[in-house]
């Protein structure tokens, strides 16, 4: 074999060589990006589970301070009330059925 086929076949490792340590830093750096993904999925979730329950908690609040003499959301709070008997009795006419 030549000097110049050894060349080339030196080259050619080496660059295979670069390909397999960049594959390598690749799918590690994928590996790690993966990995946040899945805790910024799972903070996400843990966030608007948080997000409904100062919702429902809000509107407890505000319900109560109408029945309390707030009369600023008494009005809401009797919707609100008025919402809750209708669909208890959704509930029961359903039940009848």
């Amino acid at each position: 074999m030549p000097v110049q086929g050894y060349e080339e076949l030196n080259l050619l490792n080496k660059k295979i060589g670069d390909l397999i340590q960049s594959y390598s830093s690749l799918k590690t750096e994928y590996e790690n990006l993966r990995s946040l993904q899945e805790a910024g999925k799972k903070e996400l979730l843990e966030k608007d589970t948080e997000r409904k329950e100062l919702e429902n908690k809000y509107e407890r609040l505000k319900i109560s301070g109408a029945l309390s003499g707030n009369s600023e959301n008494a009005a809401e709070a009797k919707k609100k009330i008025t919402e809750l008997v209708r669909e208890i009795d959704n509930c029961i006419a359903l039940l009848n059925r």
